[in-house]
């Protein structure tokens, strides 16, 4: 833990009484006193805080910005409006994912938020990529803020009004307690919710503020990780990794129609034409026993089908459920297959995702 980073609110952590662990090279809040479970119900119930600074920040400066980084992904940045954000993959020469990333269109370029474990391979690749007309800087110097639940826009409403009109995926530069920030209305919880960035300086005040309202709590990794779980989100190096692609990953909808100059290109939209071999699909778990990644799946004639790629106890459902990459011919709602845990074989059955509804604030267009 002495080699490890810390992000600007590592002593907030520590007056709040956190269990920290190692996670992406950073000394991060696991859980608090009142521990996961009741983190997880809390964020699903009012007003969850998560310090997320450990996550990457960078911006493409330039009139090519958004173009030069659609011809990194599926597409669809150069039509984003400005203030409007984009979640999409960055795709490698075989058609897997490098990272899973946030685009936001900004009046000079684009903003990218890019998980932690993958920043440092994220800015080589886009610096050596990216057109000599285009300028990339990281954001060494910014924290990173999430208020997430059916309880944060009445608290954002308290800091900013102009957040708290925003609509999902929708963002706007605002002053948070006299900082200036720049405030999304997102967030990998499936919960309506915020994400702030501001300078790392401000992050401590900030941070005691919000959590100084009523009805907001400090969420750690432990519960981050069941509620994205819950909402059948991807999490880099479980769903996704540079040997799965968007599609086997159920990510269809990111894909820009007819856009083909992208890294990958030609196996990944093989792969949407013809269907892939796999594909991600959840899982009910029978019993209590929770069956985590890496689980090996059976089909009823013993044959191995696929993997389990996240799993984990629902808070919400009372219940082990999981995520897997399984064979085509298997995904439909209801096929049961076997986990193979501690030389054990654990029913699952096959389920649509989300486990639980997403309740993202969007208004009727």
């Amino acid at each position: 833990m002495t080699n490890l980073k810390l992000t600007p609110l590592a002593a907030l952590h520590r007056d709040l009484g956190a269990k920290m662990t190692a996670f992406a090279g950073y000394q991060m809040p696991v859980q608090y006193k009142n521990g996961i479970i009741h983190e997880h119900l809390h964020c699903r119930s009012q007003a969850g805080f998560f310090d997320i600074s450990h996550m990457g920040q960078c911006r493409i400066f330039g009139d090519r910005a958004a173009a030069a980084l659609d011809k990194l992904t599926p597409g669809g940045i150069a039509e984003l409006a400005l203030g409007q954000q984009k979640y999409t993959v960055l795709t490698n020469a075989a058609g897997g994912v490098i990272d899973d990333i946030i685009v936001t269109r900004v009046t000079d370029g684009v903003g990218i938020i890019v998980n932690a474990g993958c920043k440092d391979k994220d800015f080589a690749y886009l610096r050596e990529r990216l057109p000599a007309d285009c300028r990339f800087e990281a954001f060494t110097d910014r924290a990173l803020l999430a208020l997430q639940g059916p309880g944060a826009a009445a608290v954002m409403a308290k800091f900013s009004g102009e957040a708290a009109a925003l609509n999902f995926l929708q963002v706007c530069e605002t002053s948070v307690a006299g900082v200036t920030c720049s405030v999304s209305r997102s967030g990998y919880t499936g919960e309506d919710g915020f994400e702030i960035s501001l300078p790392a300086a401000d992050a401590e005040r900030v941070a005691k503020l919000l959590l100084a309202e009523d009805g907001v709590e400090p969420i750690g990794l432990g519960a981050r990780d069941t509620l994205r779980l819950e909402a059948g989100l991807c999490l880099y190096g479980h769903e996704l990794n540079e040997t799965i692609t968007p599609i086997e990953a159920g990510l269809n909808w990111i894909f820009k129609k007819g856009h083909t100059d992208f890294p990958g290109a030609e196996t990944i939209l093989a792969q949407r034409q013809n269907a892939a071999g796999r594909r991600r699909v959840g899982l009910l778990v029978e019993g209590k026993i929770p069956v985590r990644d890496g689980a090996i799946l059976l089909d009823s004639a013993g044959r191995e089908v696929g993997i389990v790629t996240s799993g984990s106890f629902s808070p919400t459902l009372n219940r082990p459920i999981a995520m897997a990459l399984i064979d085509r011919a298997l995904t439909a709602a209801g096929t049961r297959l076997n986990a193979v845990v501690r030389n054990s074989a654990i029913e699952l059955t096959v389920c649509p995702l989300p486990f639980v509804p997403h309740r993202y604030h969007k208004l009727a267009r």
